[in-house]
């Protein structure tokens, strides 16, 4: 998931900003993250065959279905916008309300892989509730950037996203240079890229799709593009390319370097990083050093970046009234939604404390976490998709400068294709529990979790129409 730098009420400008070397920087910027390369790399070298096969059936479907909606709805509020008109206020309100409290749930899982990081790198001797206080720290750092000033608080994720790339970039070359100089961690046989189905690899599957997610932002922009006819389609070609072989490659080198029973969902960027650097720049400690830091800001810029856009989503139902006016609520000092970003902390901060009580190991509470945020992420696409279709049919006079390829059948292709990766990435998140995650507690967390999300999300909008409806009497 991934960087929103420029969402919020900047995205708004009527302005003609972007050109099509501008929308690839920013997909990139915006789709690109490091907290589940590890993840991936778990899965093993057949990973990098779902990352290919995912690419084309999901991925470029879902750049089109998006950039259609944004071009023909570029107003603030972005998805819930879509939904909202494709489906009422109230699905609308539902999305928007997923789409912010998964950014306060995924924080903390962000936050631990923060924390395992810094300690296998820096604080070897940190205890679990050393590691808990830092977690908690980051969040209600990240909520006192959030609510600065997007002028002053924009250089974050901007630097965030540079840093990545190159974080990343580094990995793939530390990870090929070591196994040129010692031969591979793991078979890079033609036989250990076919794709395997066994319990190991369906349970992180679902991180390669979760890592795609993020087109919309640059969709939703569609008022800013100079030329969305002929420059989307090369954006989502391009972008899509060099997105995808920025995650291929940081994956194959976590696996040139690491023997794939000792990789982890955790530490293992920082793991591969060190293994090449011993053996090929053993006197460059300095600059290991230097890249873990920069691996660290990008966890840090990333969930700032996020917590903007989110934020900013839900203000606008606030502004709508169809929730509860406390989302709306603007800081007087930097015109920022203050109370929203604390109530963020606030449930990041109760997830936190819940699961490090919960678990032993960092593996789990970061797993568990995760996969409650990412059901929770994924649960508005399951709307914003078929709202491509339901829109052409409920106002079919829009002014579209961007229509999917092959027409009304194309809307339906795409729109299919993107639905079944979702439909699928959300049952393997409930079916395949990594292996050392206690599936009682995962499944109660997940699917409690989920079910209560959604419940809060209807109740928010029922009160808002209740109380709007008793001021008006």
């Amino acid at each position: 998931m991934s960087d929103m730098a420029q969402t919020g009420k900047e995205s708004s400008s009527p302005k003609k900003a972007f050109g099509l070397l501008s929308m690839v920087l920013f997909s990139v910027s915006a789709i690109l993250v490091a907290d589940t390369v590890g993840a991936s790399a778990a899965i093993g070298v057949s990973g990098l065959t779902f990352w290919l096969i995912l690419g084309v059936a999901f991925f470029i479907p879902y750049g089109f279905v998006t950039a259609e909606l944004g071009s023909a709805w570029p107003d603030e509020g972005g998805i819930y916008v879509w939904v909202r008109e494709a489906f009422g206020p109230l699905w609308g309100t539902v999305t928007a309300w997923l789409y912010w409290v998964n950014v306060a749930l995924w924080a903390p899982s962000v936050f631990v892989l923060f924390t395992g990081t810094l300690k296998a790198t820096f604080m070897p001797n940190l205890s679990g509730m050393a590691e808990m206080a830092i977690v908690l720290v980051m969040i209600w750092l990240m909520v006192l950037v959030g609510i600065l000033p997007m002028r002053l608080s924009k250089w974050i994720p901007n630097l965030s996203a540079a840093l990545k790339v190159i974080v990343l970039l580094v990995l793939g070359i530390g990870g090929l240079a070591y196994m040129l100089k010692n031969g591979s961690a793991n078979s890079f046989a033609l036989s250990a890229f076919i794709p395997t189905f066994n319990m190991d690899s369906l349970g992180f599957m679902p991180v390669i799709i979760y890592s795609l997610m993020g087109f919309e932002l640059m969709s939703s922009a569609g008022d800013a593009i100079r030329d969305p006819k002929r420059d989307v389609p090369k954006m989502i070609l391009l972008a899509g390319g060099a997105i995808l072989f920025v995650y291929m490659f940081s994956t194959f080198g976590i696996l040139a370097a690491i023997p794939l029973k000792d990789v982890s969902i955790v530490t293992g960027i920082a793991d591969a990083l060190k293994i090449s650097f011993d053996s090929m720049l053993s006197g460059w400690g300095w600059l290991y050093s230097a890249i873990i830091v920069g691996l660290l800001f990008t966890f840090f810029g990333n969930m700032v970046t996020w917590s903007i856009g989110a934020n900013h989503s839900i203000a606008a139902t606030g502004m709508d009234k169809t929730a509860p006016g406390v989302f709306g609520h603007e800081s007087k000092r930097f015109g920022t939604p203050d109370y929203a970003f604390y109530l963020m902390g606030a449930i990041a901060t109760v997830v936190t404390v819940v699961n490090y009580t919960l678990f032993a190991s960092n593996e789990s509470i970061f797993w568990t976490i995760f996969a409650l945020s990412s059901v929770v992420f994924l649960l508005p696409y399951l709307l914003m998709f078929p709202a491509l279709v339901v829109l052409r049919k409920k106002f079919p006079e829009q002014h579209r400068p961007y229509k999917v390829p092959l027409g009304d059948a194309g809307a339906w292709i795409w729109t299919i294709l993107c639905e079944a990766g979702i439909v699928l990435t959300l049952f393997l998140f409930f079916y395949a529990v990594p292996e050392g995650t206690p599936k009682a507690l995962y499944w109660g967390i997940t699917g409690i979790g989920t079910l209560a999300s959604i419940a809060v999300g209807v109740w928010l909008y029922y009160h808002a129409k209740n109380k709007t409806a008793r001021a008006v009497a």
